[in-house]
């Protein structure tokens, strides 16, 4: 199957770098996995450019096989649990004040990976006080118990991907659900609202993303959006979904920024508080930028 050809806003060239050799000169030395690299993100040139990278744990072997997703699929390792600390000794020598954590989803672990996940988070504020971390989770297969050991560590942001639209996740999506994802968010937002403990509370911010170009309409955008909203997602990405191999989707449409400027506004209109759109934009783009 041939690709589709890229509009010329969506070429980026890659500049020789000392601070991109350096973000992964890191990775490598403390045996961490980027979601820049095996995503194969568009962004990764700016990001690490700029000293900056999204940290995958629990491996980089996804246990589902979505058919837009660059990251490998099949049979996970073990779990690591020395991952937490090398993850905080390599922020530490990246010098970061706002770190991205995501990981593979593990329909293999009972809890979907969250109690790693869990110690990540807490082993970077014990570490780094001052520290803000955001963690970009997988739906843990609607596992509260699982939700409730992230949302116990206090992240500053939690992140959880639509990925799609609805019409679109039985074809691309098929180990996913879309009620599960959006109950995902929800739960979260109760949370900030009914807190265990109100007088320590710090709230959560909310955040999801979704990719265009797949074969949705507008009105499927618009539901979407409608949804996020009225579950209290508080902040959404908007990005241009781009094949990564001939093996993948393949890309329907390409928008162009003239349209994601209309989808950003719409947005806001439906009571989004913070959106980036774009023909780059992905769930972790400048997302220190919006502290």
């Amino acid at each position: 199957m041939q690709i589709k050809r890229k509009p010329d806003w969506l070429k980026v060239k890659l500049p020789a770098s000392r601070e991109f050799t350096h973000v992964k000169e890191i990775l490598s030395s403390f045996h961490l996995h980027s979601i820049c690299e095996e995503a194969r993100c568009p962004n990764m040139t700016e990001c690490f450019h700029s000293g900056t990278a999204t940290f995958l744990i629990l491996g980089n072997i996804c246990t589902r096989n979505c058919r837009y997703c660059n990251v490998r699929h099949g049979n996970p390792d073990g779990v690591d649990e020395s991952e937490p600390e090398r993850l905080a000794q390599a922020v530490k020598k990246l010098g970061l004040r706002y770190v991205v954590v995501t990981s593979v989803t593990r329909d293999d672990l009972p809890d979907g990976g969250a109690e790693i996940l869990a110690r990540c988070v807490e082993r970077l504020h014990r570490e780094i006080p001052g520290c803000r971390v955001e963690v970009l989770i997988p739906d843990l297969q609607g596992n509260r118990n699982a939700l409730d050991r992230i949302i116990r560590t206090r992240p500053y942001v939690i992140n959880h991907n639509m990925e799609v639209v609805p019409a679109l996740f039985s074809d691309l999506r098929p180990q996913g659900n879309y009620e599960t994802s959006l109950e995902l968010l929800r739960r979260i937002q109760r949370y900030n609202e009914h807190p265990p403990m109100p007088s320590s509370h710090i709230k959560i911010i909310t955040k999801s993303g979704f990719m265009v170009g797949l074969g949705e309409s507008w009105e499927d955008i618009v539901m979407l959006l409608h949804d996020l909203a009225s579950v209290g997602c508080e902040r959404v990405t908007i990005g241009q979904y781009q094949q990564p191999t001939r093996n993948h989707s393949p890309v329907v449409k390409y928008y162009h920024p003239d349209e994601f400027a209309f989808l950003r506004g719409m947005a806001y209109k439906m009571g989004l508080k913070h959106v980036e759109a774009g023909p780059l934009v992905r769930s972790s783009y400048r997302a220190a930028e919006t502290m």
